[in-house]
């Protein structure tokens, strides 16, 4: 492992709604040379001591025996405090301080309670500390905790060279997402339709509000035109974190995967080897059944109608020539006059 960095630690923070296919995104990045994905690193304590869906690492082995993790899941516990006291206490200060809907609250006031600023010197702890270890120069955390996301600029206190925060806000179809909800799949549970879109709905609002905030440090990507130019994202991504594309492990659509740390996320986040990007996502118009899909379409039309969904019901009729619309997604820089600003590519 590497020793200790200087200068600050890159997060790239990937916000939005669960299955929105930041895992996969992430898993790539991970591949690249001074990257590292650990995946949904707000469940890290709640996982560790058995409390969450799972408690797995990326690597196979449970999170507390991990070589990695178990260096990280000791900071900020207080000496003779068990693991499974302090999880608690950390689980209960994100419940009460950084959950989706004390976003606005952090953006507008910032480190303004105990309870905040106790979780933010812990969260620069553990974001310096895999750092060090890892030796990466770009952490991605996939969490997509608004929240959490919120409090990122405000970490590492008058140190503005600890930690450096890029945020991608990353959309998917709510239809596409309704979908992958449907059924249970690993230590993943289902949601209604209905439930899934009024929680894309929160959290996008939220990342939006959070892209808004910090429009020079963000960008806007629909997972749509991830699939559509698997490499050319990927290249983009790595631009924006300060990297050169050339690094990227991109070949076309395939991807060689190796093992991983990440904490917790889509249990595709254990596949290894050559893996192959799919180009379509339009499943749901023959598996999503009427009533789901009619729900997931009600609920989320004015939000769709800004992230650009509806606009795209003219390019083409039904079947081949919506997949064939699909792959002509536009840039991952995308801007809507009434929601995402572009963000600038980081030095």
């Amino acid at each position: 492992m590497a020793g200790e960095r200087d200068g600050p630690v890159t997060v790239l923070c990937i916000t939005g709604w669960c299955r929105n296919g930041s895992t996969i995104i992430g898993n790539i990045l991970n591949e690249a040379h001074d990257f590292i994905h650990v995946g949904e690193l707000h469940f890290l304590w709640k996982n560790a001591v058995g409390l969450g869906a799972n408690n797995l690492c990326g690597c196979g082995l449970e999170l507390g025996r991990c070589a990695f993790w178990s260096q990280i899941l000791p900071l900020g516990r207080p000496a003779g405090t068990s693991a499974e006291y302090f999880a608690a206490e950390v689980v209960r200060r994100q419940r009460a301080c950084v959950r989706t809907r004390h976003t606005w609250r952090i953006l507008r006031r910032g480190l303004g309670s105990v309870g905040l600023r106790a979780h933010a010197e812990l969260m620069t702890q553990v974001y310096r500390a895999i750092a060090e270890r890892s030796g990466a120069r770009v952490i991605v955390d996939t969490s997509k905790m608004p929240g959490e996301a919120a409090l990122l600029a405000a970490l590492g206190g008058e140190r503005e060279d600890t930690i450096r925060p890029l945020f991608v806000h990353l959309v998917r179809d709510p239809r596409a997402t309704a979908l992958s909800w449907h059924q249970p799949k690993q230590y993943v549970y289902a949601l209604p339709a209905s439930a899934s879109t009024a929680y894309w709905c929160g959290f996008n609002l939220a990342a939006s509000a959070i892209t808004k905030r910090h429009a020079e440090h963000s960008m806007a990507l629909r997972y749509e035109e991830f699939i559509a130019d698997p490499a050319g994202v990927i290249g983009h991504l790595l631009r924006f974190c300060g990297a050169d594309p050339a690094v990227s492990p991109m070949t076309g659509r395939t991807v060689e995967l190796h093992g991983n740390h990440t904490v917790t996320g889509n249990p595709d986040r254990f596949r290894t080897g050559a893996t192959v990007v799919r180009d379509t996502d339009d499943g749901w118009r023959t598996e999503l059944s009427r009533r789901p899909r009619l729900a997931a379409s009600a609920l989320s039309w004015p939000l769709r109608l800004r992230y650009g969904y509806l606009r795209e019901r003219a390019k083409g009729g039904a079947g081949g020539e919506r997949a064939r619309a699909s792959r002509r997604a536009p840039a991952p820089h995308w801007t809507e006059e009434r929601g995402l600003r572009r963000g600038k590519a980081a030095p």
